[in-house]
């Protein structure tokens, strides 16, 4: 989609579409006076749609103004405004527009209202850039989108860099999609890999990837163990982004890749297991905002570690019962081949505040469906050790409306990861806690180092309990590429 700015006034601009926003009875936020009869259209229009939100109204304007057609759409109540509203009847818009098979549109920035300009801006971009996303990779009959020309009219002299920056960041977000969306047969970790050095080669990123047998001799005990049942033999995908001061800590971000998870030996139940594909979108996740930051050029250091396994039952899986060694020194009790995600998670962790001794770490994983039946499937779960951290995460959460929930953790969630016959176990005690002992099991690689891990089990593709979005309909969502960059963008 092409994205630019006008300046010109609604009332003199040549467009095939003149989009404005109303609330709930009110006038078009920025239309203005255009002539009494279009005027008087436009009155009955906004009474007929009532202002609620995503509802829209089209009229022709019968060459009354420069404008074919005026299209007014709704933003609800105003006291309830918020940024993912406008973005959700953005993407409305955009959708109604390719509906119509017209490809030249242009939107009236609303001013005066509660929302920062640039705020609005950014919506307002990922709506429409994001709203015709589709997989048809493996489809016969490629999708029909027309690529839109789209028009911002606003006297903001910022605009045309917010809009740069929105489109790298919801191109990201498609890439991330994209990535996620692979089936298992077409993206085992050698390909996950082989992304990765793609973008790295793209972006100037270092990248480096062990190979099976370097992930053994390396100690990374956790990730062994998991890939070993599988033909597609792990990898350990490590990018570097240099852009900060040398003497600068970088940044680290782990991502969990389970490219297919069939559970292991502990094998799940047959019904959706299609959807496991997607247990490697936390790795997805990390590799968007890796792709992001290097096109923004964000000026700090970034390291992305993504270890990446297939977990298949075979003669050489691993078992329930089985006492491994993690790369952070410590054993660890196997009771369901199941909840592996934490075991590769932990030597990703480990290895990296090892060897990048960062001043902060994130990591991202499809880890429990315990966070699902805590939070279901709008919000994703997040666990910290450190209070400003977690806060500043929230913040940028509320900016990009992907909601998260902290959830607590301290030594008595340690202790329920304590095993009699190990260091730690991969359960926690039943049904109980699953999500924060997931997590408390991560936090024996952590240390001190100050730290949040994203449980988006809930989060990363669309299930039936989501709430569906004009931008956000089917598949891979992208969860938190938007969130993450928005707090590195912040960074001071």
């Amino acid at each position: 989609m092409r994205i630019r700015t006008g300046t010109e006034s609604p009332v003199k601009r040549k467009t095939s579409v003149l989009c404005a926003f109303c609330f709930e009875d009110n006038v078009p936020i920025g239309l203005g006076k255009l002539n009494k009869k279009i005027d008087q259209t436009i009155s009955q229009s906004i009474k007929e749609i009532n202002g609620q939100k995503g509802k829209i109204s089209i009229i022709h304007s019968h060459k009354e103004i420069p404008s074919d057609r005026i299209l007014i759409a709704g933003l609800g109540k105003k006291n309830k405004l918020n940024t993912d509203t406008i973005r959700d009847v953005t993407g409305i818009i955009t959708k109604k527009i390719h509906e119509l098979k017209i490809r030249e549109f242009s939107i009236i920035i609303p001013d005066k209202i509660s929302i920062k300009n640039d705020q609005v801006i950014s919506a307002i971009v990922e709506g429409a850039n994001l709203s015709l996303y589709e997989f048809d990779l493996f489809k016969k009959e490629k999708s029909t989108n027309t690529e839109l020309d789209l028009t911002l009219l606003t006297s903001d002299k910022n605009a045309q860099k917010i809009i740069k920056n929105s489109i790298i960041v919801s191109d990201a977000v498609k890439f991330t999609r994209d990535v996620a969306n692979l089936p298992p047969n077409e993206c085992p970790p050698m390909k996950l890999g082989d992304i990765a050095k793609k973008i790295a080669n793209q972006n100037k990123m270092k990248c480096t990837i062990f190979s099976k047998n370097e992930i053994k001799s390396k100690g990374l005990g956790g990730v062994t163990a998991v890939g070993q049942g599988s033909k597609n033999e792990p990898k350990f995908i490590i990018l570097e982004y240099r852009n900060g001061k040398k003497e600068q800590k970088p940044i680290l971000l782990v991502g969990k890749a389970v490219t297919f998870d069939t559970g292991g030996i502990s094998l799940k139940p047959g019904l959706n297991m299609d959807e496991m594909k997607f247990d490697k979108c936390g790795g997805c996740t990390v590799l968007g905002v890796m792709k992001a930051v290097s096109e923004l050029k964000l000026p700090i250091n970034l390291v992305a570690v993504i270890p990446s396994v297939e977990n298949m039952p075979s003669g050489e899986a691993f078992r329930p019962g089985d006492i491994i060694k993690l790369f952070n020194g410590k054993t660890a009790e196997i009771l369901n081949t199941d909840a592996e995600g934490r075991l590769i998670l932990a030597d990703g962790l480990a290895y990296g505040i090892k060897h990048y001794q960062p001043s902060m770490v994130m990591d991202f994983a499809t880890l429990t469906g315990a966070c699902i039946i805590a939070l279901g499937t709008n919000v994703a779960a997040i666990v910290s050790n450190n209070v400003k951290l977690a806060s500043k995460i929230k913040t940028a959460s509320e900016k990009t409306s992907e909601e998260v929930w902290e959830l607590p953790i301290n030594d008595d969630y340690m202790d329920m990861v304590k095993s009699k016959v190990a260091d730690i176990k991969n359960l926690g005690m039943g049904k109980a806690a699953g999500t924060i002992t997931a997590a408390a099991f991560l936090a024996n690689s952590v240390g001190n180092v100050p730290w949040v891990h994203f449980d988006i089990a809930g989060t990363a593709w669309i299930q039936p309990s989501t709430k569906k979005k004009s931008y956000n309909s089917h598949g891979a969502t992208g969860f938190g590429v938007r969130l993450v960059v928005n707090y590195l963008m912040n960074q001071k």
